[in-house]
């Protein structure tokens, strides 16, 4: 009788236990390879949910599933469910299962109503959106992690006042989230390690941001956020890397992470209309950026070492036939207009073949769009000028030792 009531006693105690403790919570997130979602078509995260087109996002994520990622994480704002809150859960939850049909985890996070972070009474206001998101979704496969807030420290280390009111705010919606989702684990995404570690407590999944300009400080900060996660035996991954304007190029930020065995989200997956002209991977099409950063989503970066071999485009002549070629249509008194689009397109394909030429603005897609319009030969003209004064440096002098073959060669 005494066993069967102390087991009884401990099974109620059991049940007592916080309900964190049946959180599911992953042991490593190393292999997170993630982005942040918004359709190309949409302006804002809003529209994105107000105006959702099922066929563009199971578009966007075949794309994503062609370069092996397997995360998302997305914002859900407050303004999108109180304009009309049968929509977005309908379109959240079709989000979240096409997610999960392609091997994709979902990391949802929360925009507040605008500006209510600064009235600590109101908090409690945003307990009726976040049930509605939880009872929506809480229970799906494909959801993977509640994150309850995007920077709130942005951006300063150390916080202002201001930036530490909110970082209080984001532990208060942690705590929600904990309590009416018993399961799901939370994270705060961190506009740096450090205030990352300062919010540490109040999450499951620790989560910084990290759009340094040198790998010193890139693996720095990587140091700093593992050497707490391994401290406190939480999960780490970083939710936002790569911005071509922040001097944090693609392949550089992607390199590290993946050599520090850290998991990420590249921001983003595609060139919107809000952040499209330093971010993204895709167009709508399907099209790309920069190869680059295709090969290094897929591991494959750029040769910075000593074994690396100078490209010579000249080695057989072309270039400085396309030169000369170049300057005697430059010099005809009548050029003909597609001979000199020829031209033109020989030169480009030779300067992006061998890296001659900025790439913002592609030679080849110079050519394109004259090949497409009515013929313009004063444009056609200081387009081979331009190219030909690319191509120029890169000439080779007649018997010059590139030209010929490796020694020891043999046909």
């Amino acid at each position: 009788m005494c066993t069967h009531r102390f087991a009884m006693v401990v099974l109620i105690a059991a049940l007592a236990l916080p309900m964190a403790g049946q959180r599911r919570v992953p042991k490593d997130l190393s292999g997170v390879r993630g982005f942040n979602y918004q359709s190309g078509e949409a302006i804002g995260h809003a529209e994105f949910w107000l105006q959702y087109n099922p066929t563009v996002t199971e578009r966007d994520l075949d794309y994503a599933k062609r370069l092996q990622l397997n995360q998302i994480r997305v914002f859900v704002p407050y303004a999108a469910w109180e304009k009309n809150k049968e929509a977005l859960r309908k379109n959240l939850l079709h989000f979240v299962r096409a997610a999960h049909i392609r091997g994709m985890g979902v990391m949802p996070t929360m925009m507040y109503k605008f500006g209510e972070w600064k009235d600590e009474s109101a908090w409690p206001n945003a307990r009726p959106f976040v049930a509605d998101l939880v009872a929506t979704i809480g229970k799906e496969p494909g959801l993977e992690i509640w994150d309850v807030e995007n920077e709130p420290e942005c951006c300063s280390l150390p916080p202002t006042p201001d930036n530490r009111l909110r970082m209080e705010h984001a532990v208060y919606m942690a705590k929600l989230f904990r309590e009416l989702d018993p399961v799901t684990p939370v994270t705060i995404g961190a506009t740096f390690a450090e205030n990352m570690i300062e919010m540490g407590d109040a999450v499951d999944v620790l989560s910084f941001h990290d759009y340094s300009a040198t790998r010193a400080k890139i693996r720095a900060n990587i140091e700093t956020a593992k050497h707490y996660a391994e401290k406190t035996g939480k999960p780490l991954i970083n939710s936002e890397i790569g911005c071509i304007a922040r001097a944090n190029p693609y392949d550089v930020t992607l390199q590290e992470h993946m050599e520090a065995h850290v998991g990420w989200y590249i921001w983003e997956l595609m060139v919107t209309g809000n952040w499209g002209t330093v971010h993204g991977v895709f167009y709508p099409d399907g099209t790309v950026r920069d190869p680059a950063i295709v090969a290094a989503l897929l591991g494959f970066f750029r040769n910075r070492g000593d074994s690396f071999v100078e490209d010579v485009p000249d080695r057989e002549n072309h270039l400085t036939e396309a030169a000369a070629k170049n300057k005697a249509w430059l010099a005809a008194p009548e050029a003909d207009w597609k001979t000199g689009l020829d031209l033109a397109e020989f030169s480009a394909n030779l300067l992006e073949a061998a890296q001659l030429a900025p790439m913002h603005n592609p030679p080849t897609r110079q050519v394109d769009l004259l090949r497409s319009g009515s013929p313009n030969i004063s444009a056609l003209r200081s387009m081979l000028e331009t190219f030909t004064s690319l191509l120029e440096p890169y000439q080779l002098p007649a018997g010059d030792p590139r030209r010929s073959r490796p020694p020891g060669f043999i046909r």
